[in-house]
């Protein structure tokens, strides 16, 4: 099964080791219901997050959760570069997948 946006990655540890994934996955509705954020912000920040640990693979499918959220092209560049100042030039290696996500490339 594919899912737009999701890293073959991701998907092999869904699929092949649900012992891991169900307990990750619970914890993470967990985590998310907990947060006070509203969704958007809260996925704008999220792809922050990920482009400042270069964890690129994520960004496809957060971006895509974004924008169906509501968030503006200009939203989603904002959250990948936030964090600039704090960790550097990295996060801009998220952009070219952030854009091509948001642009349906």
């Amino acid at each position: 099964m594919e899912v737009k946006g999701v890293s073959n990655a991701f998907m092999a540890f869904m699929q092949e080791m649900p012992e891991y994934s169900q307990p990750w996955m619970e914890m993470v509705r967990k985590l998310d219901a907990a947060n006070a954020l509203d969704d958007k912000t809260k996925t704008l920040a999220y792809i922050s997050v990920l482009a400042a640990a270069g964890m690129t693979s994520g960004i496809p499918f957060h971006v895509g959760h974004a924008k169906k959220l509501g968030a503006s092209r200009g939203e989603v560049v904002g959250a990948v570069l936030v964090g600039l100042p704090a960790v550097g030039h990295a996060v801009v290696q998220a952009l070219p997948a952030a854009l091509a996500a948001f642009d349906g490339v």
